[in-house]
């Protein structure tokens, strides 16, 4: 299996199907990533050489924020929302739903993760 930008990619899948298991790539991404290689998009990844995966990992990085430096684009937002004290942000700290969501009967999962890191804090 090769490891590909932080994800193991499946090796009997198409190059384009696996590499939506990178972060920040989606299937759009992916189609498009599988468009400026050319007809080797859709090859599977065990057949496809070193060469092509270059080619891959050159394309995505250039063109899109792949893996760590997405998800450091987007806790720097995160950090951003709570700093400037936004609703946002509020609801980030608190660990609950920010786009508008009910939370009478839903949102259980998050407000068990929340839970769980308050006891890690309390320790």
């Amino acid at each position: 299996q090769p490891h590909i930008l932080g994800a193991n990619l499946v090796s009997h899948k198409q190059v384009r199907i696996a590499s939506t298991q990178i972060f920040g790539i989606g299937p759009q991404k992916a189609i498009e990533v599988c468009d400026q290689l050319g007809p080797s998009g859709n090859i599977k990844v065990n057949k496809s050489t070193n060469s092509q995966f270059d080619q891959i990992i050159k394309i995505m990085s250039q063109n899109h924020l792949v893996d760590s430096e997405s998800k450091k684009s987007i806790r720097t937002e995160i950090k951003r929302l709570i700093s400037i004290s936004c609703y946002r942000g509020f609801r980030h700290n608190a660990g609950l739903p920010l786009r508008g969501q009910r939370t009478h009967t839903n949102a259980k999962t998050c407000r068990k993760l929340r839970r769980v890191s308050i006891k890690k804090l309390k320790k």
